[in-house]
């Protein structure tokens, strides 16, 4: 089962896909949030025949929700009329300045930070069922 990774921004939005087995996140691609953004995602599901959504989830230092996750719930209720797909959360804390930190800042570091929310949690569900990743 392939998973679609999203790292939401106001101004650029991170994509990230899984393998087949569902097990190892890669980044895909950093896309502008325009017009357009949603229908791209609809057609790279598609193309990627992704089963689920994973988006990173906004809070703050006091684990509520932030500013940005007013414009990412909105996003994601967005998606979830395009796409008969499910749609998970997963918890990112500074996952950008996470993948400067690990790469260096290049011009795929948004895809980068989806591909580690998106690894947190393929890594979750993974221990949940028993299975370890190596």
């Amino acid at each position: 089962m392939k998973y679609i990774g999203i790292d939401y921004g106001a101004k650029r939005v991170g994509v990230a896909i899984s393998d087949e087995e569902g097990k190892f996140a890669f980044p895909r691609e950093v896309l502008k949030n325009d017009a357009v953004l949603k229908e791209r995602i609809k057609e790279l599901c598609k193309q990627e025949t992704v089963m689920r959504m994973v988006v990173g989830e906004s809070l703050g230092y006091d684990q509520k929700p932030n500013t940005v996750m007013g414009g990412i719930q909105a996003f994601v209720d967005e998606m979830k009329t395009l796409l008969d797909i499910p749609v998970a959360f997963e918890p990112e804390f500074m996952t950008s300045t996470e993948a400067e930190r690990a790469q260096g800042k290049h011009a795929m570091i948004d895809a980068s930070a989806a591909a580690i929310i998106l690894q947190s949690y393929l890594d979750k569900i993974q221990n949940k069922n028993g299975h370890h990743n190596f």
